[in-house]
């Protein structure tokens, strides 16, 4: 229990520090009211999904608008320092001060804009799947190379339908970046992953996935990690 508490006590310490460098403040507020995902959190989701997702056939990738704040697609619960600790993602691993700008950053949702630059066009969606009525086109940086699919013609899809980002937390340094991100797709499967980055010096590069749950199309045993409600 004493160890709970000194763990609970530090990471609010943390919380404190990040509130006070500004990498924990509030977004800036959209049209609609809600807060705006902030410019400097785009680079970590273009090079997630550049690393991950994208391949020489994507066309079109579909994106929720608000960011998610479950990481559990069953129990409709924000992230907690507690969670980070009894699930230990990425063995326990993850810095304090990353954990906390990551929980408090996501305890509320937010309005991603059209500032992503991988390269694609984009069609941004609601939660339910309903489309927006615009599509974006997202520049293509000039360092960015599609990963070659061997079989263009029985490859993936020219669609990625559709992902669902996070915000991003960053440590006190700002090397680091912790991003969720959700791929659903229109069979009913799917996955969440916990994206780990460093930048040390200039670009940030993807350091490890931890998939938190795995869903299967109906019919078919899905994965999903337990979630620790504390």
């Amino acid at each position: 229990m004493q160890r709970g508490l000194a763990i609970f006590a530090g990471s609010l310490m943390a919380c404190a520090g990040l509130l006070g460098q500004g990498l924990a403040e509030p977004a800036g507020v959209s049209r609609e009211g809600g807060a705006l995902v902030p410019p400097e959190e785009y680079p970590v989701f273009d090079r997630v999904v550049e690393s991950k997702f994208l391949t020489s056939r994507t066309r079109l990738v579909v994106v929720e608008r608000p960011t998610v704040r479950y990481l559990h697609p069953e129990i409709p619960v924000p992230p907690t320092v507690g969670w980070f600790e009894s699930a230990q993602p990425f063995s326990g691993r993850l810095p304090e001060d990353l954990i906390a700008d990551f929980v408090v950053k996501n305890q509320q949702a937010a309005r991603l804009e059209d500032r992503f630059r991988f390269g694609v066009h984009i069609r941004f969606v609601t939660p339910e799947g309903l489309a927006e009525p615009d599509i974006r086109f997202a520049p293509r940086p000039r360092r960015w190379m599609p990963r070659l699919v061997e079989q263009e013609t029985h490859g993936p899809p020219p669609t990625l339908d559709r992902l669902a980002f996070s915000r991003v937390g960053f440590n006190l340094a700002a090397n680091q970046a912790l991003v969720y991100v959700v791929n659903d797709r229109p069979d009913g499967s799917g996955a969440g992953f916990l994206l780990w980055l460093h930048r040390p010096a200039g670009e940030w590069a993807l350091v490890e996935t931890d998939v938190l749950w795995v869903a299967q199309p109906a019919g078919e045993e899905s994965s999903i990690r337990e979630y620790d409600r504390s």
